[in-house]
């Protein structure tokens, strides 16, 4: 909100009269009020300062002054100004709230009159005696009594949010109460789902013989394409409730930025910040605090990066829910717009307000997604810098996640993008969720996740750079690095289009190990070092193969460094020594591209030299970051990458991914933050408390059968099964004696 000064107020010109005679004729220019609009950051500080002193002492305002660059005379009057519009605002909120309760009340009394005149004596089936004065009253006041306390119900609403009651919002007309639930349940807690619900699925093995099951998954999840069949209606309301949020929520993130020691804490290991609890409740204290369970653990981070990319193609890319699953397909698994709250004009996303559904996961079977409902705010604070806001916003009878095993709150955060000359963009981001396991995490995820590396600033930030770096390496036109594949790239259009290919092989791969139709991972066997699970999807995409697909999974912990385990996956020469289906062959590297800075992040077609096969070869992309690395391959003959190459839209190509996802176990970021013991130390095998690893899970794909309605026997699975086991002990086998001889 910006405020104008003027007359009194603002206007410093001094001295001269004002009125319309005297001397002010001589002087054109004092005939007209000087008028100062404050910035957008200035009355981002202002406004947040008054928040927490409204009445603010000569210290403060000489303080506000350096900060801003303004007088102390134009602080004063901003803040009197402010308290006189805000009382102006309470007055008529209170008005406005009386006015409609007493409609209310009246309405309530003619129903309760025309009721009255319409009873019939039970005795002799004629009319009442008399009307009961006292019953009338008593009922009046009764239901006065329930709408005051519904009025405290929403009021609790806004000031959970805002920290001040309803009455203190600006009035809304027309005042109607939403669909919306008052309760004070959180996010997957204990409110009923009312919308229509899918079907249980079947047991294990009706689930995986038939491919039907339409159950939740090991975290709850259900089709989201089913949880919004049905338009969300918001009131005015509403609406101004989630416009105060967002806005509160975006002057907290920018402080967070802007803030140093003693609020947030610096780690030892690389430039990634942790916030200093006690110092952020001081500082930002929120009414519901004390009435907070204490399993809730905090997560919260900020780290700061260049990205290769402009500030504006960044905000796009943010604001529309394709490109920011596109963007993030390691870390988003799902992400659909609910309610434009304020929309923009002329392409600009200043200004931008959405309610959004998102999903998040880690690239395992074994860790749940998490599940928000998120105020996403965009605004330009000034010329080239910009703040994406997200904080989360309740829903309680949208909620589609009764059994989820997070109960997350996302605090704000989110990121400031400020131009840098040279196109790209410094890119600062904070993240800061309130975390509540209902159940427990799994032994090999736990030292991941208590680290913060699982949905941290840091994994953001860095899978930001990759694909920031990969879309550049996109629009590149030079082919050079190709080598031949029956003759040299004919074209920079194929060096695009195979790496359009290798992203789509990529984006399936990510989105299968949560597939959109919420199937069920199930154990197919366990043994004491891993075990392996399964899901049986049913294949729709018509760039996929149609049908029936088994998926087929198992994470293992390596005592490798996660790079060392990347380089033995991406080398062609190592494949012969986990690749059972090759038999050992050796696999010849016959194209190259590269798609980024480092070695590893490259595409690359190879042959196996296998009987009966010299027409199949396989794409297989790897990349590698902060956040951690994958080698994704699929089977594609050689008709289809030659459409590719010659620059041919490869969108109907048929991919079928398989692959690994490489992390670091969390174990040597814990240690160096003091927070071992608060983890569990069952995912190391050695004991070694300082002594970290690598978590590796293998993902299988493999068609079942091309009819959609087929059965798989168990012969099927347990060849499945059986496969991924094999599998498994040639890596450890291969990769830790490769490891120790190189020791």
């Amino acid at each position: 909100m910006a405020m104008e000064y003027g007359g009194a107020g603002g206007n410093d010109g001094g001295s001269g009269g004002s009125g319309r005679g005297g001397g002010g004729h001589n002087d054109p220019s004092d005939k007209k009020k000087r008028y100062h609009r404050h910035t957008a950051l200035q009355i981002q500080i202002l406004e947040s300062t008054f928040k927490e002193c409204p009445h603010p002492d000569d210290k403060t305002r000489m303080q506000l002054s350096r900060e801003l660059d303004l007088a102390p005379r134009q602080i004063k009057f901003w803040f009197q100004n402010r308290r006189t519009q805000m009382k102006a605002h309470h007055e008529r909120a209170d008005n406005c709230a009386l006015r409609v309760e007493n409609d209310k009340i009246r309405c309530e009394n003619i129903v309760i009159r025309e009721a009255l005149k319409s009873l019939i004596c039970p005795t002799c089936g004629g009319p009442p005696i008399g009307e009961d004065c006292y019953f009338d009253e008593q009922k009046l006041r009764f239901e006065n009594a329930q709408l005051k306390e519904e009025l405290d119900r929403v009021s609790s609403i806004a000031a959970k949010y805002i920290g001040r009651p309803m009455l203190q919002l600006p009035p809304v007309q027309p005042f109607h109460m939403s669909s919306l639930d008052l309760s004070m349940a959180s996010y997957g807690g204990g409110s009923s789902n009312r919308m229509a619900m899918m079907h249980a699925g079947p047991s294990l093995d009706l689930d995986l013989l038939t491919g039907s099951a339409m159950g939740a998954s090991s975290s709850g999840t259900m089709n989201p394409d089913h949880m919004f069949q049905n338009p969300m209606h918001f009131s005015d309301m509403d609406k101004s409730v989630m416009s105060e949020v967002a806005t509160n929520a975006m002057a907290e993130l920018i402080r967070l930025v802007q803030s140093n020691e003693p609020l947030w804490i610096k780690g030892s290991k690389d430039r990634t910040e942790t916030l200093n609890i006690d110092n952020y409740k001081r500082v930002f204290p929120r009414p519901n605090d004390a009435m907070k369970n204490a399993n809730v653990r905090t997560e919260s981070s900020r780290v700061s990066g260049v990205v290769t990319m402009n500030s504006l193609q960044l905000v796009d890319m943010f604001v529309d829910m394709n490109k920011w699953c596109e963007l993030f397909p390691t870390i988003v698994t799902r992400a659909r717009p609910l309610e434009v709250i304020s929309s923009t004009m002329l392409g600009s996303q200043n200004g931008s307000l959405q309610l959004m559904y998102e999903e998040l996961q880690v690239l395992s079977p074994l860790v749940p997604t998490r599940q928000l409902y998120l105020l996403r705010f965009v605004q330009e604070i000034k010329q080239g810098t910009w703040v994406v806001a997200n904080v989360s916003y309740d829903l309680p009878q949208y909620n589609a996640y009764p059994h989820s095993r997070f109960k997350v709150t996302c605090l704000p955060s989110g990121c400031l993008i400020q131009d840098m000359p040279n196109g790209y963009s410094k890119v600062t981001w904070v993240e800061h969720m309130e975390v509540e396991e209902v159940a427990p995490i799994d032994r090999l995820y736990r030292e991941f996740i208590y680290s913060g590396l699982a949905f941290g600033a840091k994994r953001w930030l860095a899978c930001l750079q990759r694909a920031c770096e990969r879309t550049a390496s996109l629009m590149m036109t030079n082919a050079s690095s190709s080598h031949e594949l029956g003759g040299v790239i004919p074209a920079p259009e194929g060096k695009r289009s195979m790496m359009k290919l290798s992203q789509r092989m990529v984006n399936n791969f990510c989105s299968s190990i949560n597939p959109l139709n919420g199937h069920q991972w199930t154990s197919l066997s366990g043994m004491n070092e891993f075990e392996v699970r399964a899901i049986l999807y049913k294949s729709t995409d018509p760039a996929n193969p149609n049908g029936l697909v088994l998926s087929a999974s198992a994470t293992i912990w390596l005592p490798i460094p996660p790079q060392h385990v990347f380089d033995f996956f991406r080398d062609a020469r190592t494949r012969p020594q986990w690749d059972v289906l090759s038999n050992q062959n050796p696999v010849q590297e016959v194209a190259n591209i590269a798609n980024g800075t480092h070695p590893g992040n490259c595409i690359t077609v190879l042959k196996a030299y296998t009987p009966n096969q010299n027409n199949m070869l396989i794409l297989q992309e790897s990349s590698t970051d902060a956040s951690g690395s994958l080698v994704v391959y699929c089977p594609v003959d050689l008709p289809a990458i030659n459409i590719a190459m010659n620059g041919e839209d490869p969108s109907y190509i048929p991919l079928l991914p398989s692959g690994f996802i490489i992390t670091t176990d969390g174990r040597d970021e814990i240690a160096s933050k003091g927070n071992i013991n608060n983890a569990s130390s069952s995912s190391n095998p050695t004991g070694d408390h300082h002594i970290g690893g690598s978590l590796v899970t293998i993902v299988f794909q493999i068609q079942t059968n091309s009819m959609a309605s087929a059965k798989i026997s168990q012969e099927s699975l347990t060849t499945v099964n059986n496969l991924i086991t094999s599998t498994v002990q040639q890596i450890k086998g291969s990769i830790i004696n490769a490891s120790s001889t190189t020791t």
